[in-house]
């Protein structure tokens, strides 16, 4: 609720306090890569030290302080902006610290109802926040007029957040294997590191880097919302208030997606990500048009394809390698889609304005790209690292 709730309202935000698509761009999309690169850093952390639920709560706090606090930027002059910007770049980094070590757990207990059923039941649940908070920052909007009540009042789930993490930690017992720092599990390859949460330097396997490099340009493809929604506004077709409504759509659309691909997953196999790929060449052409009806579709498709690539590609992601390097490898894997999410927003904000079709093409080219590696990933995976 917290952290979505924000990001749906984020590009007029910004614009609000004096940001250019280009700015909003490059904001959402350092953002976004902050959430994604240093989990290169939090994930190893994460395997070395098995305090898994030491760094999910810390980057849960993180989140629910730094974006209630966003209410202050239109108070602050000039340098409203600046404070917006370094808010969200916190928050994003608050993500950064939670997740190797949230997916992790999640790995390893999903493996008795499969992971791709574990991963998606995950998604869409998380979906239900995901879907309500910009609900919430609709209707405060509505009811303000203006944006800054509605951060506030995120404060109220943030709170709620931290107590139920905080009382569910205290009712765990994080002496049971599944949270201790992960294990080898056996036929994985390597020895045995029980009564160590010392993870030994290891190189991960060729065709992850495949695997990591092609999400990696479909997220380069998938720009952010950020621009989206500075579109929507900027173009004329729809009152601010109504944005997040828009958000929220995407965001259930995104659980349901997560749920079809992931119970799919665990039927028919990896292949399902080939969709990936030949969704994403559709967004720019249709979340950056000029009509409504074709920007409510792309926003849809974004949807469902980020619901995917937070779901079911995490699942491969643990099919490809070592158990006990799971939180390394979503550290490693999340970098390489940082430094995509960062390309692919400034991408977007700085072609957004003179030069769509440009950006279409090199999206096109991408995806091509895209394909072709996943074809490599599997087909390695295949070879060498049976499942």
């Amino acid at each position: 609720m917290v952290y979505e709730g924000m990001r749906s309202i984020a590009g007029p935000f910004l614009g609000s306090l004096g940001a250019t698509a280009l700015v909003v761009g490059l904001i959402t999309g350092a953002g976004e890569a902050m959430a994604l690169i240093l989990r290169l850093f939090s994930g190893p952390l994460a395997d070395r030290s098995g305090r898994y639920w030491s760094l999910t709560i810390l980057g849960y706090a993180m989140t629910a302080i730094c974006v209630p606090l966003l209410a202050v930027a239109p108070f602050v002059g000039s340098a409203g902006l600046f404070l917006a910007a370094t808010l969200i770049l916190l928050e994003r980094a608050g993500k950064a610290i939670r997740s190797p070590s949230k997916s992790a757990l999640l790995a390893r207990v999903a493996v008795s109802v499969g992971r791709g059923r574990g991963f998606a039941v995950h998604k869409a649940l998380d979906q239900v926040g995901a879907f309500a908070g910009p609900l919430l920052v609709a209707g405060v909007i509505a009811l303000a007029g203006v944006q800054w009540p509605a951060f506030a009042a995120l404060a109220v789930p943030g709170a709620v957040c931290m107590l139920l993490l905080l009382t569910l930690k205290r009712h765990s017992d994080e002496a049971r294997p599944e949270l201790e720092a992960p294990h080898e599990d056996e036929g994985s390859g390597g020895p045995s590191t029980h009564g160590s949460s010392v993870v030994e330097p290891q190189a991960l396997p060729a065709h992850f880097y495949a695997f990591a490099v092609s999400c990696a340009l479909g997220t380069l493809g998938l720009m952010t919302f950020g621009v989206i929604s500075y579109h929507l506004v900027e173009a004329g077709l729809v009152a601010t208030a109504v944005v997040p409504l828009l958000y929220a759509a995407a965001m259930a659309t995104e659980a349901v997606a997560a749920l079809g691909t992931g119970f799919a997953y665990d039927r028919w196999g990896a292949p399902i990500l080939y969709t990936l790929p030949a969704l994403i060449v559709t967004v720019p052409v249709l979340a950056l048009a000029d009509t409504w009806s074709l920007v409510l579709a792309g926003v849809l498709i974004w949807g469902a394809v980020t619901g995917v690539q937070d779901s079911t590609v995490k699942a491969l992601v643990a099919d490809l390698v070592p158990q006990r390097r799971l939180a390394t490898a979503y550290g490693v894997f999340a970098a390489f889609q940082g430094v995509a999410a960062l390309a692919g927003g400034t991408l977007a904000g700085g072609l957004y304005t003179d030069h769509r079709p440009l950006l279409v093409a090199l999206v096109a080219v991408a995806q091509v790209l895209s394909a072709a590696l996943l074809a490599v990933a599997l087909r390695r995976r295949a070879t060498h690292t049976p499942v």
